[in-house]
């Protein structure tokens, strides 16, 4: 289930003057105890934009997850990470010490980053047919894999690299792509595990309106 595999849904309602982040909404507000009942429209719950998704249900794209366990529950933001990318089927070519891995699994809590723009039918259509001829060269072969130098981000990279040739467009080296897509999204992702794991352990988590100076407030269960 769609649940299971990137969390549980986190929203942000609006009581006793704080944004209140939960897992639902409560009966009874957690802080004033009073019923939450009806809400005026700018009090109404929010959903909270979840930045993992299933990356066997993406196509085209540049998949991060961690090297052990998922985001949600293992990752520290000192984790190794693995990256990857899917053919049109959802597929997760990604490079190890064993070679080049077609995954069909494993790869349900990821942050993706789509490498096509919509319309681009023409090479969408080759994009199976260029991965697979590109990860059957003799550069990914697993005796030349280096955990440092020659690992899943060099094989991601190269062949973005060559799509970006294809396209007739600049290359672009890995400091490069890193700042310009990686980091956003991972420093989007950290402050959603730390806004999740709060939850899960204390049953919600508040803050002040932005007007107002942060507020450490925690507390635990939902009446």
């Amino acid at each position: 289930m769609q649940c299971a595999e990137v969390g549980k849904p986190l929203i942000k309602f609006n009581h006793c003057r704080k944004y209140i982040y939960s897992f639902s909404v409560p009966r009874c507000c957690p802080l004033c105890r009073q019923d939450v009942g009806l809400m005026k429209l700018e009090e109404a719950p929010v959903s909270i934009s979840n930045p993992f998704t299933n990356g066997h249900q993406e196509k085209c794209a540049f998949l991060l997850r961690p090297t052990q366990g998922t985001f949600l529950r293992d990752y520290d933001g000192r984790s190794d990470l693995h990256v990857g990318i899917t053919n049109t089927n959802g597929v997760v070519y990604n490079y190890t010490m064993h070679g080049v891995q077609r995954d069909e699994a494993g790869w349900e809590q990821s942050i993706s980053i789509p490498l096509l723009q919509p319309g681009m039918f023409g090479l969408m259509d080759q994009w199976d047919k260029y991965l697979e001829d590109f990860s059957t060269t003799g550069v990914w072969l697993p005796h030349r894999y280096e955990e440092d130098l020659h690992n899943c981000y060099s094989y991601t990279l190269t062949f973005i690299n060559c799509v970006l040739t294809t396209e007739g467009k600049e290359q672009l080296d890995k400091n490069e792509f890193t700042e310009k897509f990686v980091v956003p999204r991972t420093r989007k992702a950290s402050k959603y595990i730390t806004l999740y794991r709060a939850i899960e352990e204390r049953g919600f988590y508040v803050i002040d309106h932005p007007d107002r100076e942060p507020s450490p407030a925690l507390g635990s269960g939902l009446c």
